[in-house]
C-alpha cells in the first residue's frame, strides 16, 4: 500500500499507478524516464447495467503539481480479468471477461525529478484516494 511495489510486472510502454479499494493512501514510486503514465481515478467492473449505473455519478479529480488535469471517461469496454487466488475483487483465481468502466488520467512522460499526484475518486457511496510522491528518473 505504500507504493514499494509499483515496479512490480509493469508493461515497457506504460507505467500504471495503482487506485485504491475505496481508501485514501499515500504512496511513493519511483519511474522510468520516457514513459508515460496511466492511473484509475474510481473505476469498476461488472456487466454493462453494472457499469452503467456506476458511471451515473462517478466524478474525480487529479491533480499533478498542483495543476487540473481532466479525467478520461470509459464508459464500458470489455477485459479480461486475471484473478489470482484469494484476491480481494473476486476471491478466487482465474480468468474472465467483463466489462471495465471509471474514470482515468493518463499522462504523457513527465520531465525527471519529483512530481507530486493527488487522485481523488466517487461514484455513489464509494470513494477512493490515493496522493503520489513520483520520483522520475532521467531518461
Amino acid at each position: 500500500m505504500d507504493g514499494s511495489a509499483c515496479g512490480r510486472n509493469q508493461p515497457h510502454d506504460v507505467w500504471f499507478l495503482a487506485g485504491t479499494f475505496g481508501s485514501q493512501v499515500k504512496r511513493a514510486c519511483e519511474v522510468p524516464g520516457g514513459r508515460p503514465i496511466a492511473a484509475p481515478v474510481v473505476n469498476t467492473f461488472g456487466d454493462r447495467p453494472n457499469c452503467a449505473a456506476f458511471m451515473t455519478s462517478a466524478q474525480g479529480t487529479v491533480l499533478l503539481d498542483g495543476k487540473v488535469v481532466e479525467p478520461e471517461a470509459y464508459e464500458g469496454e470489455s477485459i479480461t480479468v486475471q484473478g489470482a487466488p484469494g484476491n480481494p475483487l473476486t476471491g478466487e483465481e482465474g480468468r474472465f471477461t467483463a466489462t471495465g468502466c471509471g474514470l482515468w488520467v493518463q499522462l504523457p512522460p513527465l520531465a525527471s525529478g519529483k512530481h507530486s499526484l493527488k487522485i481523488r475518486g466517487r461514484s455513489g457511496d464509494f470513494s477512493t484516494g490515493v496522493d503520489y510522491a513520483l520520483t522520475v528518473a532521467a531518461s
